[in-house]
């Protein structure tokens, strides 16, 4: 079904005319069959307001929307801890009187303690006198009732009910549109009323008083149901008139400009029907009272609903039934023919059969009636009638509410409880169970259940205060905690300041963090390297053999992987060497390749410290390898013993490379400008082109040496301390390597997701999340893997699918929940991103300083899962080094194979400068 396409309403049953049939039975039927509605008729008018609560969420102007959806600025639900003392200050929900509440919520569930009040009744004069008279005198009302209690110096805070029609504009703005229900105080239209309390407060002065919102009593209603199971997000009011409200997904109102959360929207569905889509469904007696009322053509759906109409409608049935003979024998009074002689408790009453007979003749002979024994029962089939069909039409306009909720978070079922106000619910017997069984019919897929409300006006308006504070707490605590995180400029500019003088002196030979190691890789690829290439790439459990074809045509590879058995690689090490050199074998094999000796490139992911192009002496093994003999040796040299153990192998190990170098000279095979290396992912590293002439302990001052920096250590020796968190420090503590990788623990995969588990540890233990519960799942390790925050952060997802990724995790969440581990995802992932930035910055100005230029343009080849899958890493990265380095221009390419790829060019870019070299 077209939700937002107009819907015609077809004719009821009755006929719109009242003719006069002989047989009073058929008169009967044909008035009261005019109150029927249809299921079509029920599913139409569903349709026609969830269509028209669509535009109006999309701010469209034409054509108009029947319904007004106003965001009410309310975007969190009580969760139960909520807690302390909070006033509240209702005006015009009573009539001619004020009342002020004192509301302690305990923070434990189903632990309240009975709200104090007062009520004041305002002088005629002042409802019609000037404005600021009447709120000095709200004022004057809360400093009294105030006295009453040892307040002291607190500083209490206040929601404010006013009940006129106002347009929000924020939790605490409201502006009046028009007095109504007898008040016509001068200067407050058009006026900000919230403001307007705020001075008379401070005109007042005897009390510290916050006006911290300002609430209609339909989103009390609906916030005043507590904590539930299921939770609570849809108010319904049925009194003198009908309103209702619900929570909203924020990006889904076009006035709010949010994409994030939830916010309450009240539904202004009063006035559905204005437009005429509800004649159709219009009777006689609708119309009599239309014309009759203070606004005819306006509310003419509340005028079928609210209890302000229903004995009015009761009373125009009556009447004319009694004028037809049907009734009290023909006899009216004048009671019965003065207009807002019925009222719905009369409706209520003698409808209800458990009153009896002698209730409805009660009320019949207060009006002037003298009713006949068959009265009592026709009249109580009128009552049913008319409160039956308001009851079916509330729950039509309910059903597309429930629809909306149920398509907006694309639920299959929508689990949930709607609260229930009004005097319409408190003293009519049969509306709830009537509406309850025409939700169930027109919304089966929904699964609802209905709460009354206690108190909506009051304690739901403390509710609202209670949870604006809580979120505000919150706000503060979750903002102090981030607030290390957010890392401004000057902050930056002293990193790439440090990871300058860090390089300089590595460079030199000096103490440093920085290893600065020369990898004996002299130039890029210039587009000229042909041939064909093998490239080993070691770094794991499985291993790659590849072979790599260079030509015009571009770079073609062929590979396959391997496997090493746990045996072999914590075994000797002559196994260990032997076992690649037979996977090596059978790929040549494969190939076709046994009797050719070509050049290989080994990539070798261990920590090494690199004597030159083919030598490397290995430091220590990790990821789980332990082979004996291995450590202390020249990798290199031990590939190349078990290749003359097979001697039916021929290869030629020209060179072994790093990950990091491997990237750049991938990438520099496309880009000629290619001199920077990155690699961000598990872990993170980088590496250059610097020039020979700054590299001690090499000879030579001519030409150009990538350096393999090994940043990851960089801060070793305490230099990021001013920028080390507590978290931080926690993660390292409990890392295989405590003190040691310092930058590499703020920036890479490995670590990023146990920050963020730690950070919400935290949170927990301050009540911020998950209620202050402990979830004995977030004390797991490593349980919240940096995947999830590419997942979480992903721009493309809705609020109820973060929620979804981190209920998978077993972590039991709210919205607000959802919305503030996103921050936490948002805020780790934003340093290490800017932290990683202020290092290429360092890099890269280092270069064009090198050369003496004003500017520089170079680009950066880049590896890595993090910085690949992560939605907002690479351009946090990019919009740092833009920041920190204005004159140079840089581009960033992502890597494809590094590290088979690139080590295959490292070795072609070898031999073509052995070619060049003089003999």
């Amino acid at each position: 079904m077209d939700s937002t396409r107009p819907v015609e309403l077809q004719p009821g049953e009755g006929a719109p005319g009242l003719p006069c049939p002989p047989d009073s039975s058929e008169l009967v039927r044909e008035c009261l069959n005019q109150f029927k509605l249809t299921e079509p008729q029920l599913r139409q008018i569903q349709a026609r307001i969830l269509g028209s609560m669509e535009l109006a969420l999309r701010g469209e102007a034409s054509p108009v929307p029947a319904v007004r959806m106003l965001p009410a600025y309310v975007g969190s639900i009580p969760h139960g801890t909520e807690q302390g003392d909070f006033l509240v200050l209702e005006l015009g929900a009573t009539g001619a009187s004020l009342r002020v509440l004192w509301v302690t919520l305990t923070g434990t569930e189903g632990h309240q303690m009975e709200p104090r009040s007062r009520e004041f009744l305002i002088p005629q004069e002042l409802m019609l006198g000037p404005g600021q008279q009447l709120f000095d005198f709200a004022a004057r009302c809360l400093s009294e009732f105030l006295d009453e209690f040892p307040v002291g110096n607190r500083r209490l805070q206040l929601g404010f009910n006013f009940s006129f029609p106002c347009h929000q504009m924020g939790l605490d703005k409201s502006i009046l549109i028009s007095w109504t229900k007898g008040f016509r105080c001068s200067g407050v239209e058009g006026q900000d009323v919230v403001q307007l309390l705020r001075e008379a407060i401070k005109r007042q002065g005897a009390y510290s008083i916050d006006v911290v919102a300002v609430v209609n009593d339909t989103v009390g209603t609906m916030m005043g149901c507590g904590p539930r199971s299921v939770p609570c997000e849809v108010g319904l009011v049925v009194d003198t008139g009908t309103n209702a409200c619900y929570m909203e997904e924020a990006r889904h109102v076009a006035v709010l400009d949010e994409d994030r959360g939830r916010v309450c929207v009240s539904i202004e569905w009063g006035s559905f029907g204005d437009d005429g889509a509800l004649g159709p469904v219009l009777t006689t007696f609708d119309r009599i009272l239309d014309q009759e009322s203070l606004n005819p053509g306006a509310q003419r759906f509340e005028k079928m609903i609210g209890g302000l109409y229903l004995g009015e409608l009761v009373r125009q049935v009556l009447a004319y039934l009694a004028q037809q003979g049907v009734l009290f024998g023909g006899c009216t009074s004048p009671a019965l023919l003065r207009q807002g002689s019925i009222l719905l408790e009369h409706v209520a009453e003698m409808e209800d059969p458990s009153a009896g007979t002698a209730c409805v003749h009660a009320i019949l002979q207060g009006l002037g009636l003298s009713p006949g024994a068959v009265d009592a029962e026709l009249v109580r089939r009128v009552c049913a009638a008319v409160c039956t069909r308001a009851a079916r039409l509330c729950a039509a306009a309910l059903a597309a509410v429930l629809t909306r909720l149920q398509h907006g978070r694309e639920q299959q079922t929508l689990r949930i409880a709607v609260a229930t106000g009004g005097r319409v619910f408190e003293r009519h017997p049969r509306f709830l169970s009537i509406l309850r069984e025409t939700v169930n019919l027109l919304a089966p897929e929904c699964d609802v259940s209905f709460t009354p409300s206690v108190d909506g006006g009051g304690q739901g308006v403390a509710m609202v205060t209670a949870v604006a504070a809580r979120v505000a707490a919150h706000r503060r605590m979750l903002e102090e905690t981030l607030a290390p995180f957010r890392l401004n400029r000057e902050q930056l500019v002293q990193v790439q300041a440090q990871m300058r003088e860090a390089m300089a002196q590595g460079l030199r030979g000096e103490a440093s963090s920085l290893r600065m190691l020369p990898t004996y890789v002299r130039a890029t690829p210039d587009g000229s390297e042909r041939g064909d290439f093998l490239a080993l790439d070691l770094g794991g459990t499985n291993f790659r053999v590849l072979l790599v074809r260079v030509s015009t045509g571009g770079v073609q590879i062929a590979s396959e992987i391997y496997s090493i058995p746990e045996c072999v690689a914590q075994g000797p090490g002559e196994q260990l060497f032997d076992h690649i050199v037979d996977c090596i074998l059978d790929f040549q094999r494969k190939q076709g390749l046994i009797e050719q000796s070509l050049p290989l490139g080994f990539t070798f992911s261990f920590p090494c410290k690199q004597i030159g192009l083919d030598q490397g002496i290995l430091l220590n093994w990790t990821k789980g390898f332990n082979a004996s003999d291995c450590e202390g040796q020249d990798v290199v040299g031990l590939l190349r013993q078990a290749i003359g153990r097979k001697q039916a192998v021929k290869l030629n190990v020209v060179a072994i490379v790093n990950d990091t170098v491997g990237t750049m000279m991938s990438c520099g095979y496309e880009d000629p400008r290619c001199e920077v290396g990155l690699i961000v992912g598990t872990g993170t590293n980088a590496c250059y082109m610097e020039e020979l002439r700054n590299v001690a302990g090499v000879a030579g001052d001519a030409g150009l040496m990538c350096i393999n920096m090994e940043w990851g250590a960089f801060g070793d020796d305490g230099s990021l301390g001013a920028l080390t968190t507590c978290f931080d420090k926690l993660v390292d503590q409990a890392s295989i390597n405590p003190g040691k990788q310092r930058f590499e623990k703020m920036i890479s995969g490995m670590y990023l997701g146990e920050i963020v588990r730690h950070i919400l540890l935290h949170l927990t233990s301050l009540g911020v999340l998950f209620r202050g519960q402990k979830i004995q799942r977030l004390q797991t390790r490593d349980i919240f893997k940096t995947k999830f925050l590419s997942e979480i952060e992903s721009d493309s997802l809705a609020l109820r699918q973060v929620r979804a990724i981190l209920e998978d995790l077993g972590l039991p969440l709210t919205s607000d929940d959802a919305l503030m581990v996103l921050e936490v995802c948002q805020a780790v992932s934003q340093r290490a991103a800017q932290l990683c930035g202020a290092g290429v910055a360092a890099v890269v100005e280092k270069i064009r300083e090198n050369r003496g230029l004003n500017e520089l343009t170079v680009s950066v080849g880049v590896d890595g899962t993090l910085y690949k899958l992560h939605p907002h890493f690479s351009g946090l990265v990019a919009a740092t080094v833009r920041e920190l380095a204005p004159r140079c221009a840089v581009t960033f390419l992502q890597s494809e194979d590094g590290s088979g790829k690139g080590a295959a060019l490292v070795t072609a870019v070898a031999c073509r400068l052995a070619q060049l070299a003089p003999v």
